[in-house]
């Protein structure tokens, strides 16, 4: 499943999704972990609220969940809507604690969220994209 994280520096989640410059974007899986790409937000392409909640969700519309510090009411339902999941984490936490948090519940029993997630993607070709 792909899974996006909202950040200013690619290392850490530290950005509000309505003003993060990029998504750092990986593939995890049971068998493993692969960085993707760093998806940057276009220069000026945010020129009124709908505008800019919709340019990014089209950078993560091939993702299964967005982990970020903060996310308002209405982009949050338009991202649910999109079956994307948002998961709200501590400020400057490491995309790489919550890559491995994530992949240890991956490993274990998920969670019934995460269940709900993954078999959807094996009916949706979400997970082979």
């Amino acid at each position: 499943m792909k899974v996006a994280f909202a950040t200013e520096d690619g290392v850490h989640v530290n950005a509000h999704f309505g003003q993060s410059p990029m998504f750092t974007v990986f593939e995890i899986r049971h068998s493993g972990v692969q960085f993707l790409e760093h998806r940057r937000i276009a220069l000026g392409s945010d020129e009124n609220e709908a505008g800019k909640i919709a340019s990014r969700i089209g950078l993560i519309e091939d993702c299964a969940l967005i982990f970020l510090v903060q996310i308002g009411a209405s982009a949050a339902a338009q991202v649910t809507k999109r079956t994307i999941m948002p998961v709200k984490v501590a400020f400057g936490s490491t995309i790489e604690e919550q890559v491995q948090r994530l992949q240890n519940m991956l490993a274990r029993n998920p969670p019934m969220w995460l269940a709900k997630i993954l078999h959807a993607e094996e009916g949706s070709g979400k997970a082979e994209s």
